[in-house]
């Protein structure tokens, strides 16, 4: 049985009506920039993240770069991120002319390590921007207290992460801001690219939201620089259409976490993720931590052994399931940002995640016979 990584019809053909009513809504408003249905989807997304501000922008991408033009990034000054993490993050730092200084993981959450964190804080810190990678958040208390320490701001990447929480907080709140994608193969995905900003300080929203558009107030009366981040009304409206059933999305990929890792724990040489493997472990399950709220924008496994990670990737391919790889190439290694000299910088567990993490279909709409072709499979590989 063939099993996808991921299959957007089974979502959005299910609400084919709802869409297309959506679409004909704003055809027939004759608002194609802004307007009434943007101005909707941002406070529906507020109220449901708890955040006081929330701009609909272009692009999970350029949500971090209004982000940083809005906190007044620039050339001299060092931002800190993740250096296993999407491009994105570290691209926009260097985009906005200041210089990305890279940290390593936790090996459990695939998050940024706070200790390594605090290591690298130097005076031209002006910023740290951990990710919330695959949908759990990061530790965000160690890395609160550095920044309220040392008056640092603190962007949060939520890209894979709208819903999540740390501590009974959202995702995106704890922090001065917080980014979300709707890149169509996120959990609340669009139908092309777009994404938020959110915010709980007046000041930085009013600023942020001048910026989305080119820094003008009013029209061609220009106070800042800034550029063309706006949401299309036509966004908005489809995915207000799945927003109602967005929590059922999440639960039904919490329920299929729990049934791989149920599953999984059974097969020998698979164990919970911990820093220091047993010797004799062959497959590691991701963790949700008791103290967050984990979303599952990935079910991300790490592969134990040599060539192990894309010998199992193969080994799915082969019958017919699908897997993928985030990310085989560390921000450090890339060649885009040699000019840093950080390849010569010990990262030893983002180095070994590149080389053993390999994500499997966890999306709501996955059948139970589906999920258990993929276990099946996995069993097979591990006890060969």
């Amino acid at each position: 049985m063939a099993v996808p990584l991921l299959d957007l019809n089974a979502q959005n053909l299910a609400l084919e009506p709802e869409l297309k009513a959506a679409f004909e809504r704003v055809l027939r408003s004759g608002q194609f920039i802004l307007g009434p249905e943007a101005v909707a989807f941002e406070k529906e997304l507020a109220h449901m993240i708890g955040a006081k501000h929330a701009l609909g922008v272009s692009s999970g991408t350029d949500a971090i770069l209004l982000a940083l033009m809005a906190l007044e990034i620039k050339a001299g000054d060092e931002v800190i991120c993740p250096t296993y993490t999407f491009f994105a993050t570290a691209g926009c730092i260097a985009r906005a002319g200041a210089t990305p200084v890279f940290v390593d993981s936790d090996p459990v959450s695939f998050n940024v390590d706070p200790a390594d964190v605090a290591r690298k804080i130097t005076k031209k810190t002006k910023a740290i921007m951990p990710v919330h990678l695959f949908g759990q958040c990061a530790d965000m208390d160690p890395i609160l207290a550095l920044a309220r320490e040392k008056g640092i701001r603190v962007i949060e990447d939520g890209a894979q992460a709208l819903g999540a929480t740390y501590h009974g907080r959202q995702a995106g709140t704890i922090g001065d801001f917080g980014t979300f994608s709707f890149f169509p193969s996120k959990n609340l995905g669009g139908f092309g690219d777009s994404g938020l900003l959110a915010t709980n300080d007046d000041a930085l929203a009013e600023r942020a939201t001048l910026l989305r558009t080119h820094g003008s107030k009013p029209k061609y009366y220009h106070k800042f620089v800034g550029g063309n981040f706006r949401m299309d009304p036509l966004q908005c409206a489809l995915l207000r259409t799945k927003l109602p059933h967005y929590n059922r999305y999440t639960e039904r990929r919490q329920a299929n976490a729990a049934y791989y890792t149920q599953q999984f724990s059974k097969l020998p040489g698979v164990e919970i993720s911990s820093a220091v493997p047993g010797a004799s472990a062959k497959l590691l399950l991701p963790v949700a931590a008791a103290d967050r709220g984990h979303i599952w924008n990935q079910y991300t496994l790490r592969v134990i052994g040599e060539g192990r990670r894309d010998a199992l990737k193969d080994y799915l391919a082969a019958k017919g399931i699908g897997a993928e790889i985030y990310y085989p190439v560390p921000m450090h290694q890339q060649q885009c940002f040699a000019y840093l000299g950080t390849q010569r910088e010990s990262f030893p567990v983002a180095n070994l995640l590149a080389q053993q993490a390999l994500s499997i279909p966890i999306f709501p709409e996955l059948r139970r016979g589906q999920l258990d072709e993929v276990i099946s499979a996995i069993g097979e590989f591990v006890a060969a």
